[in-house]
């Protein structure tokens, strides 16, 4: 498909396309397969760039391009190709997934920080830490009512899937925002925060490639799956480097979840455990919002709990969820990818 959404205003707010690093660190050993999917992730990047930057004010240009300039792993435009190979990916359309899915999650992104206050993503400033809370909600609303115009052109199938997947990001925001309910567990209630948050659109990304490729139904089921325990693992795994990766290596200041009271799987974990080991641990993170000037405190004290080690059994046992759905999938170069695509997740916190 003609990329005709590159116009625009011409405004340059977005940044240059550079290539994902993500492929290479999959370290493919099938060349086809991978020339043909960084050719497709340089497709989509250039018209991610521009459907950001394609609003007619500057202004808005500045705020809708501002993440997606500033670069990332693109994991979920190179899920939507992934799926595509269980199918045709050569059919129309394809590119045009793969840019939704991105827009989708990047205005999530404005959405998500400015719950947590995350100062910084992708090693800029966040969206709301430039230009304000309220102008960053809404150019992540402007970024989503894109991401809508485009599925519209691909039928109506892609709408619903868009429509749902939209829907469980803010059933999510909308859950970790008003808690547990009365008698939920917490490890219960954070399961169901990031399935909606990060979970659903990993698996609508393989889902809508595949489905827009043509891929047999027994492979799209699959492939769904796959992608919501991937998601759930990819989730877990950020857990943990917000407590051990510096900045440079995740774009965010370590401990950053921490500082804001965000109720992460190891959080929940080390308040749930009666391990006398963890007792100045249950201390500091039960008043909420750890102190800034306790900070590194609760970093150390969290190295040797106990409660990292059972989070990095659970993170096992997603990953190994992962794999077991793609064992009906036909062993493609794609299908190989994938399983690297967890070793990958598994090793991010090694």
């Amino acid at each position: 498909m003609g990329m005709r959404h590159m116009g625009g205003a011409g405004t340059g707010c977005a940044a240059q396309p550079r290539e994902s690093g993500l492929l290479d660190q999959l370290a493919l050993v099938e060349p086809e397969l991978e020339n043909r999917l960084r050719e497709g992730m340089g497709r989509a990047e250039k018209w991610l760039r521009a459907t950001a930057d394609d609003a007619s004010d500057p202004r808005v240009c500045a705020v809708t391009g501002h993440l997606a300039g500033a670069g990332g792993k693109r994991l979920r435009p190179l899920l939507v190709l992934l799926g595509a190979e269980f199918g045709d990916p050569w059919r129309d359309g394809i590119t045009q997934a793969a840019v939704i899915a991105e827009l989708v999650h990047i205005a999530s992104l404005h959405h998500d920080d400015v719950m947590d206050g995350a100062p910084t993503r992708h090693g800029v400033p966040s969206a709301h830490a430039r230009f304000g809370e309220r102008t960053a909600v809404l150019g992540g609303d402007w970024l989503l009512a894109r991401a809508a115009q485009l599925a519209a052109e691909l039928g109506p199938e892609a709408v619903r899937i868009n429509a749902r997947a939209a829907g469980s990001l803010v059933a999510g925001q909308l859950r970790e925002l008003t808690g547990p309910a009365p008698g939920e567990p917490p490890v219960t209630h954070y399961f169901q925060v990031i399935a909606g948050k990060t979970a659903a659109l990993l698996s609508m990304s393989l889902g809508v490639g595949a489905l827009q490729a043509g891929a047999p139904e027994r492979s799209v089921t699959a492939l769904t799956e796959y992608g919501e325990q991937l998601g759930l693992a990819f989730q877990i795994a950020d857990d943990l480097l917000d407590l051990s990766a510096p900045a440079e290596h995740t774009g965010k200041e370590r401990g950053t979840d921490l500082l804001g009271g965000v109720p992460t799987l190891p959080v929940l974990l080390a308040l749930e455990s009666d391990d006398p080991a963890d007792a100045e641990l249950r201390e500091l993170l039960a008043a909420g919002p750890v102190p800034a000037a306790s900070a590194r405190r609760a970093l150390e004290l969290f190295a040797r709990s106990p409660a990292l080690a059972e989070t990095e059994a659970v993170l096992r046992r997603r990953l190994d969820r992962a794999r077991a759905a793609l064992d009906v999938l036909p062993q493609l170069p794609a299908r190989h990818a994938l399983l690297a695509l967890c070793d990958y997740v598994a090793h991010r916190t090694s």
